[in-house]
């Protein structure tokens, strides 16, 4: 009953903070947000600006006779505008891992932070004719940060360039192209993602997505996801989304989240 307190009182106040910025703060254009997708903007946050993106997703993945129910409950990213072209990206995830035999459910469950996650941003040049907006982006992730279920033996690494480009008024085809390395192998695994995005109005977007990644000791993953997002004021989005597998056993994935840029 008394967890129960904390959190109602917990998302009073969030709403409570979400309706005071949607009334005070409304910068002159839209924030634009590296999630829910996985396609990243080549775009950084305005110099002097925090911009919160957080959210929970759920997903299902089969590999043999072992279902496993992943449910992460906070997927933080803080992005800090330092320079006019250069964003500082702090991240951090909270997640609970349930698996199943035969729908029997197992009674070891893995649950925790995994490693923080820090790097940059930076946007290489303005979209010009032909030329697509141009970012790098890159990240790694640190060991002794993490929960003792989801803590690697190395630092894990990844970068990657993010391409932009508009295509009319309401509609824009963005994409990724990189490298991570991490789970405790020196082997790369190289990652691509293509993303279609549409504004039905100034506020409602859509948008479908093509990712995945060619690892260098094991198959190919692909995967796909499509969703939507909601724009309340020039500061504050909400989104959701639903995604599968193509031949990866990952059966569905779900999630939702909130991203405000908070006034300078």
């Amino acid at each position: 009953m008394k967890i129960a307190r904390i959190i109602l009182i917990s998302l009073l106040i969030l709403f409570q903070s979400i309706s005071l910025l949607a009334q005070e703060s409304d910068l002159s254009t839209p924030l634009i947000t590296d999630r829910p997708d996985a396609t990243e903007s080549p775009s950084v946050v305005p110099t002097g600006t925090i911009q919160i993106e957080t959210g929970t997703f759920y997903e299902e993945t089969e590999e043999g006779d072992v279902l496993s129910k992943n449910t992460t409950y906070n997927t933080t990213l803080l992005r800090i505008g330092l320079l006019e072209r250069m964003e500082l990206r702090i991240g951090w995830d909270f997640t609970e891992i349930k698996r199943e035999i035969n729908t029997i459910e197992l009674n070891t469950i893995d649950n925790g932070l995994s490693p923080l996650l820090f790097g940059a941003k930076v946007n290489i040049t303005e979209e010009k004719g032909l030329l697509p907006e141009i970012g790098l982006i890159g990240h790694i992730f640190l060991p002794f940060t993490a929960s003792s279920d989801f803590k690697p033996e190395t630092t894990g690494v990844d970068f990657r360039f993010s391409f932009a480009h508009t295509l009319s008024e309401s509609s824009s085809l963005s994409y990724n192209i990189g490298a991570e390395w991490g789970d405790d192998s020196p082997e790369a695994a190289y990652i691509y993602t293509l993303a279609y995005g549409y504004s039905i109005t100034d506020r409602f977007g859509i948008y479908a997505e093509l990712y995945g990644d060619f690892p260098e000791d094991d198959k190919a993953n692909h995967l796909w996801d499509a969703g939507l997002t909601y724009l309340i004021n020039n500061s504050i989005q909400l989104d959701a989304t639903v995604g599968s597998g193509i031949n990866n056993g990952q059966k569905i994935l779900l999630s939702g989240g909130l991203s405000i840029r908070l006034p300078k």
